[in-house]
């Protein structure tokens, strides 16, 4: 699905230059639930951000499903990440003025798919997610763990090809964090392709491989222990 090659990102702050990811080679398998994880400044969400084409490197390849993400011009890229991938963040990155099922519809609409369509996928997405009697409430209205959950419904309404998650657990409770973890697991038996990063070692192991990074550098890849 995803294949990494001579992956490096480099920051530049004035005349200083920070190189975050060194030389990663790296193949993620159709299907695979995999947790990115490492210590603070490790450049987990950073490699997430190349992955998900949120960022582009600074030299290197990925190519997801056979595309080269490389020569892709940003227009192209638009729309790839808006109808093949998906994206949960810690910080739910939800409207506030949108209810949730408005909130996971929009890039239904945004897509080209017409309205009523468009809000019965919704609908559709929040069940699963068992959100049924909350669609129309704004996220002023819901708890940070069922924020996240409307998040999730939102990443997952298209069928994305690719799962991509920031620190999903980062900011709940622990009972909303194992809720949504639940969630990743089911999504995963049904053949989702998930990608997360993470920095708690209990979610890690709930995902297939736990992929460690150090000074930007990929230290060790190992199946969990729920694998």
């Amino acid at each position: 699905m995803i294949e990494v090659k001579n992956l490096y990102k480099t920051f530049k702050n004035g005349q200083v230059e920070t190189t975050v990811l060194k030389d990663i080679d790296f193949k993620i398998e159709e299907g695979e639930f995999i947790a990115i994880m490492g210590r603070s400044g490790a450049g987990k969400s950073t490699f997430m951000y190349q992955l998900s084409l949120l960022d582009e490197p600074t030299r290197g390849q990925i190519t997801i499903d056979g595309i080269r993400t490389d020569t892709m011009s940003n227009e192209a890229k638009t729309l790839f990440r808006l109808s093949r991938l998906g994206y949960v963040f810690q910080d739910y990155a939800l409207i506030p003025e949108l209810t949730a099922a408005e909130n996971v519809a929009l890039p239904l609409l945004m897509q080209g798919m017409p309205t009523k369509k468009a809000f019965e996928t919704a609908k559709k997405a929040l069940n699963t997610v068992g959100l049924k009697d909350h669609m129309n409430q704004l996220p002023s209205q819901l708890s940070g763990g069922e924020q996240q959950r409307v998040s999730i419904s939102r990443a997952i309404a298209h069928n994305p090809d690719i799962l991509f998650a920031d620190e999903p657990t980062a900011n709940l409770d622990n009972e909303s964090s194992r809720t949504i973890m639940g969630i990743f697991k089911e999504l995963h038996k049904q053949g989702q392709t998930i990608i997360m990063v993470t920095h708690e070692p209990e979610y890690g192991e709930m995902a297939e491989k736990i992929v460690t990074l150090d000074d930007g550098q990929i230290v060790k890849v190992k199946k969990s222990a729920s694998a």
